[in-house]
């Protein structure tokens, strides 16, 4: 029978927040820690979402975004899972998009949150569990940034959303395009995407 070892008596306890009184920050980071690999935790306008991790579908059309990137652009990165810190109404907001578009090298530094300057666009492609604040939360959250194009690819609806000139809490242009069509994209990218294979 297997028996626990003594403690000893240099071991100190874990430091962990009293839930009572924690900030919806020190949760946020407590949840980030203990998150399974492919979890993505984020943290919007006080409240925590966890996210599970994203069907095939759905990395294929951020696979594809990103090859069209790529041929576009080789000067470009194509991020996936870099964690972006932007201001909110009272905290910071942490989000992680499917995918962020910002020069080669911006985000070569060991942080676990960056700050949102370089990038160029980021997109968002919905889930079930994720539509709802992919199509206010986080539009609001990228245009306070002042992130300057937005594109988000609603699978529920069928259609490409790209949200440019960000002017407050949202982005004053926004063009709808059916799935399947030619997707022009504003500047800085000025290129057309082919959402034909999505």
């Amino acid at each position: 029978m297997a028996m626990p070892l003594p403690a000893s008596d240099e071991a100190s306890p874990v430091e962990r927040p009293d839930f009572e009184v924690a900030t919806a920050q020190e949760t946020f980071e407590l949840f980030s820690a203990q998150a399974p690999r492919g979890w993505r935790v984020e943290l919007i306008e006080g409240e925590i979402y966890v996210v599970p991790p994203a069907d095939g579908e759905h990395e294929e059309i951020v696979s594809e975004l990103s090859g069209q990137v790529r041929d576009h652009d080789r000067g470009l990165g194509r991020y996936t899972g870099i964690g972006l810190s932007l201001p909110g109404t009272s905290d910071p907001v942490r989000v992680i998009p499917d995918l962020a578009i910002a020069p080669k090298g911006s985000f070569g530094d060991a942080q676990d949150w960056h700050a949102p300057d370089a990038v160029l666009l980021v997109a968002e492609v919905t889930s079930a569990s994720t539509a709802s604040r992919d199509r206010g939360l986080k539009i609001r959250a990228y245009a306070r940034a002042g992130i300057p194009v937005h594109l988000l690819i609603d699978r529920e609806a069928d259609e490409a959303v790209v949200c440019s000139e960000p002017h407050g809490d949202d982005y004053t242009h926004k063009s709808l395009h059916k799935l399947g069509a030619e997707v022009p994209l504003p500047a800085p990218l000025g290129f057309t995407l082919d959402t034909a294979a999505f």
